[in-house]
């Protein structure tokens, strides 16, 4: 098990996997969730909470590093959120310090016909993390209940069965090593109005709006039954979700990084032992000597006459 994780049990959100977890068969009301609310970081605003930010992904980078090493277990992300709820930038921020090597993100938007042809979790079980991994759905299986069902793609019995599937889906991976963990970022609507205002005014942004978001913004009530039945149906032992205030960027993602760290940490990881003596490894220092013995020609190996350069 790693020994410096202690340094940082003072960290600010810590709890937060506790406060912001849906247990299983528990009653939501996401209008009795404020999602501009902070209490977790009681040691000032925006401008001072990114040094405890900092050592949260650096935590996390090292966490990260003994889960690849372990090379045992595997990690599934799943991100949810309204437009503008803030999935790209949680993701962005969050992961930012881990090894590319270690994570996949994949985005699961609107099916192809190739996809549609067949069962709506065939092309989401391809993607799913291999031994060592994380991998972070940004947007994912649940797209499609949530969108079916608000939208009226499919008949009710559709979603009402891919309920069912999800849920087995997910125990599947559970028990073959799979560790899940799900956030539905909670913005409000007000935020969302001046999110999607920023964008408008702003150029570089406008490749980012999409006019048939306000239909969907149009539906918020909708949607949010929709979320919070899927939430209270979907949320297990195995494959929790948990519904993170996203008002405030910054304790969105100090949040998320918090619950990622508790996690990972829970899960006792350590380097795998070796089977054999480092003390009785001797490396060939040979070359090394000459290069520091002083002579230039020796250091610069452009300059060596051994071989078959030198026999002829």
């Amino acid at each position: 098990m790693l020994t410096n994780f202690h340094t940082f049990r003072t960290m600010p959100a810590r709890g937060a996997l506790e406060r912001y977890l849906i247990p299983e068969g528990a009653k939501l009301s996401l209008d009795r969730i404020d999602q501009d609310e902070k209490p977790l970081f009681l040691e000032g605003g925006k401008e001072d909470h990114l040094p405890y930010f900092d050592q949260l992904r650096e935590q996390l980078q090292s966490l990260q590093k003994v889960l690849y090493a372990e090379d045992k277990r595997r990690v599934l992300v799943v991100i949810q959120a309204m437009d503008t709820g803030g999935k790209d930038g949680c993701v962005k921020h969050v992961f930012s310090r881990v090894d590319p090597q270690g994570i996949n993100v994949k985005s699961f938007k609107k099916p192809t016909q190739a996809e549609l042809a067949r069962d709506f979790l065939w092309r989401v079980h391809q993607h799913v993390p291999r031994n060592g991994k994380i991998t972070v759905f940004n947007r994912s299986h649940y797209e499609d209940v949530i969108a079916v069902r608000v939208k009226k793609i499919l008949p009710d019995e559709a979603w009402e069965r891919r309920y069912r599937h999800i849920i087995d889906f997910e125990r599947m991976l559970a028990e073959e090593g799979t560790v899940i963990l799900k956030f539905f970022l909670h913005i409000s609507k007000a935020e969302q109005k001046r999110r999607l205002e920023a964008r408008l005014e702003n150029p570089s942004k406008h490749w980012k709006f999409n006019p048939d978001d306000l239909r969907d913004r149009k539906r918020w009530e909708e949607f949010m039954h929709c979320y919070e039945d899927l939430i209270e149906r979907t949320s297990t032992s195995y494959a929790p979700w948990y519904v993170i205030p996203a008002d405030r960027k910054w304790y969105r993602n100090l949040c998320v990084a918090r619950i990622m760290v508790d996690t990972l940490e829970s899960l006792d990881m350590s380097y795998p032992k070796i089977d054999w003596d480092p003390t009785s490894i001797v490396i060939d220092g040979e070359e090394s000597g000459a290069r520091n013995s002083g002579d230039p020609a020796a250091a610069n190996p452009e300059n060596d006459q051994s071989g078959e350069d030198a026999a002829a």
